[in-house]
């Protein structure tokens, strides 16, 4: 990483680079973290394009509350306990094999969700918890067998977009850092919900959605065929130093003392959000079955209408988070993740009690976006107190126990969501949520650079 240690010595020597400086710094680094980052471009597009639209898919085939709320913990522990084991296999096999071999199986997971239908269903019986029955659960076994594959890719992306940035700029800028190479990232999820939102549109969702996944497997493809090519990492050590669970409970034991208060706020906020998030596509498909009418383009059904709000959502973080990270640099990191927590927690109460007015649903996503404006100061707080050389522990620790908490959110959202009702599922995501950002606010640290 000769490139990256000559990138943080210019980092260093300016006081003040400016976030084109940090985004320039980021693409001179050497081809192999290009060419990972390329990949995590393409991958990321093939995520946005499908995930959000999943619940959707799992409801035509005939699931309910309840199944796509384990769609969703499933997830979450996919999440949680992919990056452990992907570094050891990394060490086993090389890193180079590995990408390929994840990137492959992410490919393999688009496809097995476009033929979910052929693999059929599963009911499991019905039950009952306290005075509520459940009725029988219905799983499409190829949308959970899809997830597992899906996912594997994405258990090297975060690490080393921490290590890079955590490298590249000094402490009282990590916010701008963090903000330049998010909004590299981010304009996939931008991209892809419109694409996905311009094949349903013009094909109806059944069908549209089955081109929406075969596009989504075409750039899975190209990017590990293009990273197995091109990605030399001979000299890379992602995974050497995983040492097993002893080392995992070290690392907790280690954190740095500012970030407990951090970590238990967060993980409050995230799980309200677990708890609901699988639902907002059905929210706005079925619950309240809003479309649009758009100048030009026409009439818009729900499911293609869910795409332009994801992408407004999008449109607004990608303006917010470099002027936002600079705000923070003036009024410290703390109340800028605050308020990034803050629209997390209050957003599930107010869609669901939205009228079926596209104005104010677009309003509403709108406002979403603002929670991702406080996403580089969030990693700043979390990265920027550790020692130079144990960022990337600490952010693994970090966030292994964060996802391990959170897994079982959005099944308790589903189980909620079908045997009470919407409105008590999201309202009861939001108490939870507020609960974590008055924890933050009363005991949160501000990170010493930017005080």
């Amino acid at each position: 990483m000769a490139d990256a240690d000559a990138t943080a010595e210019e980092a260093t020597a300016d006081a003040a680079p400016s976030a084109r400086a940090t985004l320039r710094q980021f693409f001179a680094l050497e081809r192999d973290v290009l060419v990972l980052s390329l990949s995590m471009f393409a991958f990321s597009l093939g995520f946005q394009m499908t995930g959000r639209y999943l619940p959707r898919y799992m409801s035509l085939l005939g699931a309910g509350g309840v199944a796509i709320g384990l769609y969703g913990s499933v997830g979450n522990l996919v999440s949680a306990v992919y990056p452990y084991p992907g570094g050891a296999l990394s060490d086993r096999i090389g890193s180079r094999i590995a990408l390929t071999a994840f990137g492959l199986a992410s490919t393999v997971g688009f496809l097995v969700w476009l033929f979910a239908p052929v693999f059929g269903v599963v009911t499991l019986p019905g039950f009952t918890v306290g005075p509520v029955d459940v009725d029988g659960v219905v799983l499409p076994i190829g949308v959970f067998l899809g997830l597992f594959l899906a996912q594997a890719w994405k258990s090297f992306g975060l690490g080393a977009t921490f290590a890079i940035v955590k490298q590249s700029v000094v402490p009282s800028r990590l916010a701008t850092g963090f903000a330049s190479t998010e909004t590299v990232r981010r304009l996939a999820f931008l991209v892809g919900p419109l694409l996905a939102a311009a094949l349903i549109a013009a094909f109806g969702f059944a069908q549209g959605f089955e081109y929406v996944l075969a596009v989504a497997a075409v750039f899975g493809l190209v990017a590990t065929v293009a990273q197995h090519l091109l990605y030399d990492a001979s000299d890379d050590t992602v995974g050497d130093s995983f040492e097993g669970v002893g080392q995992v409970v070290a690392d907790l034991r280690a954190m740095p003392d500012e970030l407990p208060p951090l970590l238990v706020g967060d993980t409050l906020v995230r799980f309200a959000n677990g708890m609901v998030y699988v639902f907002f596509v059905i929210v706005v498909t079925e619950f309240l079955a809003v479309g649009v009418t758009l100048p030009v383009v026409g009439r818009l059904s729900p499911d293609a209408f869910f795409g332009v709000l994801l992408g407004v959502e999008m449109v607004i973080a990608l303006a917010s988070m470099v002027p936002v990270a600079k705000l923070a640099e003036r009024v410290g990191l703390k109340p800028v993740v605050a308020i990034g927590f803050a629209v997390y927690a209050v957003f599930p109460v107010l869609l669901i009690n939205a009228p079926a007015d596209p104005l104010v649903v677009a309003a509403l996503f709108a406002f979403s976006g603002l929670r991702f404006a406080g996403l580089p100061a969030h990693k700043a707080l979390i990265v920027g107190p550790a020692e130079r050389d144990a960022g990337g522990r600490v952010t693994g620790a970090y966030y292994l126990l964060r996802n391990t908490v959170t897994i079982p959110s959005a099944l308790l959202g589903g189980w909620l969501y079908d045997a009470y009702s919407p409105e008590l599922a999201f309202g009861l995501a939001t108490a939870v949520g507020v609960v974590g950002v008055v924890v933050f606010l009363a005991f949160g640290e501000e990170f010493a650079a930017y005080q």
